[in-house]
Order: structure tokens, then sequence, then C-alpha cells
């Protein structure tokens, strides 16, 4: 039973991380993508690609643009861990399914809300971590790293709690 179980974690993360790659890089706008982390104290000026017409946005708007991402990119997710799930004959329990998706999407929204002094950052820093988080030179970006490094083990986390109670198809 033992081997199964990893099986299923393995299959469950790699379908998970593909579906977490294209959700957060292909499904979401561009919108999303640069208001996402507006605030009151540090507002977004948003150009339109196509208009060339300009908007500025805080809390409010941030807090949208990152919830729409973050429905987007879990829903993404959870398409292809369900196709890939249902191919490879693997029947997910539907709490256990429905746990590693809000574990997912609710980290997601957690590291990609990233206001001044936000948790990523606030973590970085209590960490040793705050001036690679704020490191954006020679080609490195430290708080896109550090973010995909938060996604990925929330992610396994996630894999985990979703092949549990796993059985054939």
């Amino acid at each position: 039973m033992l081997h199964r179980n990893a099986a299923v974690f393995a299959a469950v993360l790699g379908l998970g991380r593909a579906g977490s790659k294209i959700g957060d890089f292909w499904s979401q706008s561009d919108w999303c993508a640069q208001v996402k982390g507006a605030s009151d104290t540090a507002p977004v000026i948003y150009e339109n690609p196509v208009t060339k017409t300009k908007s500025t946005h805080g809390t409010v708007d941030g807090r949208r643009a990152c919830i729409h991402h973050c429905l987007t990119y879990t829903a993404t997710q959870a398409a292809f861990v369900g196709v890939g799930s249902w191919v490879l004959g693997i029947r997910l329990h539907p709490g256990a399914a429905v746990t590693a998706l809000a574990v997912s999407g609710i980290t997601h929204y957690i590291a990609d809300r990233r206001v001044p002094g936000g948790v990523l950052e606030t973590l970085a820093t209590k960490t040793g971590k705050g001036s690679f988080y704020k490191l954006a030179a020679h080609g490195l970006n430290g708080a896109f790293h550090l973010d995909s490094s938060w996604h990925h083990g929330w992610e396994t986390v996630a894999a985990l709690i979703a092949a549990t109670k796993a059985t054939a198809r």
C-alpha cells in the first residue's frame, strides 16, 4: 500500500505543479498581475495594453484582482489534477481534493497579495532573507523566487492532502 500512496502523491504533485504554473502565468490576466498588490498606501497605476488608458487602483481593487487571480489559478490546477487523475485511473476523495485546492488557493493569495510589508516580505525579513527578497538585479528577482518556493511548498502539502483516501477507479 505504501508504494501506491507514494505513486498517487507523486502523480497529484506533478499534475498540481503543472496546473499551478499554467494557472499562475497563462490564466492570470494582465490586470490581475499588475493590480493584485495595490493598496491605498501604495496604489497601482494600470495602463490597459489595448486602449492605453490609465487607471489608479487601491486596496479594494488589489484584493479583488488577487482573489480573481487565485480563483482562476485554483480552477486551472483543479482541471489539471482532475483530468490527469481520471486519465491515470486515480479516484481522489472529494473532501480531500477540495481541502487540497483550498490550501493551495488560500496560500497562493497570502503570497500574491504583495502589499508593502506583506506576509512574504515580512517572512523574508524575519528569516534573514530580506535583502534577497528585494534583489532585482543580475537576472535575479528574489521576491519571485521566494514566492515560487512558497507556492511549491504549499502545493506539496496540498498533494499530500489530496492523496489521502485516494483509490483506483
